[in-house]
């Protein structure tokens, strides 16, 4: 049977400009052709078990020419795979799209196209330039930069000239003297507004503001590169006064992300949000411990219980699986109280339909839970937690008498995603910023990047005194958030990076 072909717009590269149904063909793929211009962060929604074909395009460089292309897309259908092929901006958008749907077509291969945000638009939106604004002009020119090899460019200056519209130029860093020498030769006044947008809606964005007669050298002097766009015309004064993007507190600022990858989106979302270039690196990851007798046979005698007790969002998750795989449900607690250790634990009870009886009120951490816990416990409690835990829980259960079965419910195993990349980069002076949400996270960073790694370029934002006290012993210098919540280490990144 015959597969399908799915054309996706990926967009200029800010993985929030992706669209809803490019996300839901992406999600369904089994494989995925993506070029090189598509965003890091959507190509980690890649489904891990779809093929990944890179297939490298980039200006002035293809790893695979465009018929190579064609042929991997006709094949992959022919095989009955549901195909998507990743195109940076708008497949439609000198993209190349209708070559490739061509050749489908002559071969009967279904196909779809899923328009996408093309950077003619997005990147000069990020630049604070609108392409149109009705002061300035009254219509909007997408023009290719990029000439046939050998040929010289085939566009027609005198006729821009003559729109008075704004001028946008994709692919045409190469071309740039040749564009502006040919609107000058066409009449246009040298001292017409023009900027420059390189990586346009990443956080690595920057913008060159100049005069047509002054972009090239502009240009230069900021070593302007692929991939960036070309903008001519009265709008791009505006630029300065509508610019929102470079003015976000932790624009352009890198910041490594260690949290484990199923539980990684929210921190990652609120850095991006505010302008930061994240970098997931997820060195932990939390498995269920399986086969798990004891908190099987816990969950038998849930009634010698007063509490139960969860020290993170993984206990929780983990705790309900083993319920299912009993064919139990949330009413095998209807005679237990919750306890919890912050937020975040919190928020995963409440999507199994649960709520906590107690929290810490100001400190989320094992020793002021087990604290609250001393206090309002009269009888049994049950913790489920990882394999390694803080003694400190247990220590204050200890000191008040208060009996306890502590279960190892799932444990921490490391990971080294990347780990080449920083490794290279500490040796070499470079400084990194992590963000540190639990202990555990520290020890599998410091894992990964081996023994003897320099430690004392890294800054770690952590999430409270015990990730703090663990990224110390290891000689990592440490910022605290006032609180163990997400939204207290995204404002701690803010007013100690900004």
């Amino acid at each position: 049977m015959t597969g399908k072909v799915t054309l996706v717009g990926a967009g200029p590269g800010d993985p929030g400009l992706l669209t809803i149904k490019g996300r839901e063909a992406l999600a369904q793929a089994e494989v995925v052709v993506y070029d090189a211009l598509v965003g890091e962060q959507v190509l980690a929604m890649m489904p891990e078990s779809a093929e990944k074909i890179d297939v490298g395009k980039r200006a002035s460089h293809h790893t695979v020419p465009q018929e190579g292309i064609n042929e991997i897309l006709l094949q992959k259908a022919l095989e009955g795979k549901n195909v998507v092929r990743l195109k940076g901006g708008d497949p439609f958008v000198f993209g190349r799209g209708g070559e490739e749907l061509e050749k489908l077509a002559e071969h009967g291969v279904p196909f779809e196209v899923v328009p996408g945000v093309t950077s003619a638009i997005a990147a000069a939106a990020y630049a604070g330039i609108p392409v149109t604004h009705r002061d300035c002009c009254s219509s909007l020119h997408i023009i290719t930069g990029h000439a046939r090899a050998g040929k010289p460019l085939s566009i027609d200056f005198e006729a821009l000239r003559r729109t008075g519209g704004t001028l946008v130029f994709l692919m045409g860093v190469t071309a740039m003297p040749m564009i502006v020498d040919g609107l000058l030769k066409a009449g246009m006044p040298p001292e017409t507004p023009a900027a420059m947008v390189e990586s346009g809606t990443t956080p690595r964005q920057r913008k060159c503001l100049a005069t047509l007669g002054t972009l090239p050298e502009k240009a230069a002097e900021m070593g302007i590169h692929s991939p960036a766009i070309i903008i001519v015309g009265r709008v791009c004064a505006l630029s300065e006064q509508f610019d929102w993007f470079d003015s976000l507190p932790l624009k352009g600022r890198e910041i490594v992300v260690t949290r484990p990858r199923e539980r990684a989106g929210t921190l990652c979302s609120k850095l991006r949000a505010l302008g930061a270039d994240v970098l997931e690196y997820p060195c932990i990851e939390t498995v269920p411990i399986l086969p798990c007798p004891a908190i099987d046979a816990a969950i038998g005698r849930l009634g010698d219980y007063e509490w139960l007790c969860f020290t993170s969002p993984a206990g929780v998750k983990f705790f309900h699986e083993r319920l299912d795989a009993l064919g139990l449900d949330a009413r095998a607690l209807g005679g237990v109280k919750l306890a919890v250790i912050g937020t975040g634990t919190a928020k995963e009870l409440t999507m199994h339909g649960l709520r906590y009886d107690l929290m810490p009120q100001d400190v989320y951490d094992a020793e002021h839970l087990g604290a609250a816990l001393a206090g309002a416990a009269r009888s049994k409690v049950l913790i489920a937690r990882a394999e390694v835990a803080s003694p400190e829980l247990t220590k204050a259960l200890d000191g008040a008498g208060i009996a306890y079965d502590d279960v190892a419910i799932y444990r921490t195993v490391y990971a080294s995603p990347r780990s080449d990349e920083l490794r290279a980069r500490l040796y070499t002076g470079g400084k990194l910023c992590v963000t540190f949400t639990s202990a555990s996270t520290v020890r599998g960073f410091v894992s990964s990047l081996g023994e003897g790694a320099p430690m004392g370029n890294v800054t770690g934002l952590c999430i409270g005194r015990q990730s703090a006290e663990c990224a110390e012993s290891y000689g990592i210098k440490t910022l605290i958030s006032q609180k163990a919540t997400i939204d207290e280490l995204v404002r701690l990144a803010v007013n100690k990076l900004n």
